[in-house]
């Protein structure tokens, strides 16, 4: 995609404030192109719609595959449209290696939302972003805001280090977990209870219902051996059906209250202000590597094949880089 001037940022942030879906979905792929010539144009695009966004509950998902988080978010999403919310989902899909695309479709996993004409799903592929959280995630916020969205749900794949980027981006973050704690508290990765402002364990229906409610005991007893991120919040754990719809309106009651009360307390604020400048020193990471790569580019391939024959250390490699790089020293 290429934007040729001023004038086409202007038109195309119209479009995106008046909600005009095409105008959304140009600005997401303006935002996600790696093309030279459209950086420029993409930061202009965010400045321009800066003042229009912050408005909405910004929730995080994750859990395990399997565990249900597309047709939870399909459920709980067709419930706050019914009643007069206008939700966006980002779901940050797995990258083809072969093409470069989202491997899994919102059309096929969350058919009923995606035809919604108060709901938004977008599939973002994850190539190129660490933990399987897209590159411009932050920046797609931003543009869905502005276009009057003001649920944005963002469904993590649930795998590396996800979690972490996803919860550093939101509100609110939602872990969902299986029925049948047991094993499972074995698998909890160090530090995910530490950054969940709500454990849902999902699929609490039929038979597996009362298996739920020991999860959600043996998560409770798990929770108190931490400590709460935020003095005001202590967070809950709650049993759910996405079948069955059992606890989504307890899952957004939570979403609800916990706005209100950081919100009253500055901590919203706080939150968010953090979470900007952790943003500016990942773009400036990002940055960074790739000017380096481009510079030192004939040299990186053969100290590559250097280090992956054995006959260069990591770290000497990595210096020398960085000596190709900043030039000589003067003495």
């Amino acid at each position: 995609m290429a934007v040729s001037d001023g004038a086409d940022v202007s038109e195309l942030a119209a479009g995106v404030r008046a909600c005009d879906r095409a105008a959304v979905g140009r600005a997401i792929t303006l935002l996600e192109s790696q093309l030279p010539g459209d950086a420029a144009p993409a930061q202009e695009l965010l400045a321009a719609l800066l003042d229009d966004s912050g408005g909405a509950h910004r929730v995080g998902i994750t859990g395990v595959p399997g565990v249900g988080k597309s047709t939870l978010i399909e459920a709980l999403g067709t419930r706050l449209t019914a009643r007069g919310h206008r939700v966006a989902v980002l779901a940050v899909d797995p990258t083809s290696a072969r093409h470069g695309g989202s491997i899994l479709g919102d059309k096929t996993r969350m058919a009923a939302l995606a035809n919604d004409p108060a709901a938004f799903v977008r599939p973002s592929p994850t190539v190129g972003a660490l933990g399987g959280v897209t590159r411009v995630t932050r920046e797609t916020i931003l543009v869905l805001e502005a276009a009057g969205f003001d649920v944005v749900l963002v469904e993590t794949v649930g795998v590396g280090q996800s979690e972490t980027a996803v919860a550093d981006m939101v509100d609110f973050f939602v872990v969902l977990m299986l029925p049948g704690a047991g094993d499972d508290l074995q698998g909890i990765k160090k530090g995910i209870l530490e950054i969940a402002d709500l454990i849902a364990v999902n699929k609490a229906d039929g038979d597996d219902a009362k298996r739920a409610d020991a999860a959600a005991n043996d998560y409770q007893l798990a929770l108190g051996m931490t400590h709460p991120a935020s003095p005001t919040w202590t967070p809950p754990v709650i049993t759910c059906s996405a079948l069955t719809g059992k606890g989504l309106e307890a899952l957004w009651n939570h979403m609800r209250t916990h706005r209100r009360l950081m919100t009253d307390s500055g901590e919203l604020a706080e939150r968010r202000a953090d979470q900007r400048v952790r943003w500016m020193h990942a773009m400036l990471t990002e940055r960074m590597r790739a000017r380096l790569a481009a510079s030192v580019a004939g040299l990186l391939t053969d100290l590559e094949a250097q280090v992956r024959s054995d006959r260069l250390t990591p770290a000497a490699a990595a210096d020398r880089l960085m000596t190709a790089f900043e030039g000589p020293t003067d003495v």
